[in-house]
């Protein structure tokens, strides 16, 4: 998979100043795509645990981005490549922990019966060479986050990423 089919993807990419980051966070959705086997995103859900209504997992990772973008601003006291960075990537291990089924359904791969995705999505962060707080974000985005102190961006990036689960589920009356 192409970073510039990733930068098409993610136009949010233009928002992260530091132009080495940027393209360490395209690379590293790109090779998490190679490494999972997607071809594209089509058909990859942002969730397996509930329908989600026909927002996939660039619609997800696009709004995650734009309303912790949203709070940063509003804040003026984040750093917006952390926060752009980090709601990229959040999700970036469901392209491991997921798979493309025989029959074209998207289910649990392998390495997601063993790892979610806030574990091997931090794993290749650090391979790729990311700074450790994006490592973090990641890391600490989802339930494993209860463990650690997160750092102020990763709060921003945790509480986006449920608004729009939350919302998801909401439009189903669950």
């Amino acid at each position: 998979m192409s970073v510039e089919y990733i930068k098409q993807k993610f136009p949010e990419l233009d928002r992260i100043q530091d132009a080495e980051l940027r393209e360490k966070v395209a690379a590293t959705f790109a090779e998490a795509m190679r490494l999972g086997g997607w071809e594209d995103f089509d058909g990859v859900p942002f969730t397996l645990i509930v329908d989600t209504l026909g927002e996939d997992m660039v619609a997800h990772v696009r709004q995650v981005t734009k309303l912790a973008i949203a709070v940063a601003e509003a804040r003026d006291d984040l750093d917006m490549d952390l926060i752009v960075a980090g709601a990229i990537l959040h999700d970036v291990g469901k392209l491991l922990e997921y798979e493309r089924k025989a029959d074209g359904t998207v289910g649990k791969s392998a390495n997601g019966i063993i790892l979610r995705h806030p574990v091997s999505g931090a794993g290749l962060a650090m391979v790729m060479g990311l700074p450790e707080k994006i490592v973090h974000i990641i890391a600490a985005h989802s339930k494993e986050g209860e463990f650690v102190k997160r750092i102020p961006e990763a709060v921003v990036i945790f509480h986006c990423d449920f608004i729009d689960f939350e919302i998801c589920k909401s439009k189903q009356g669950l």
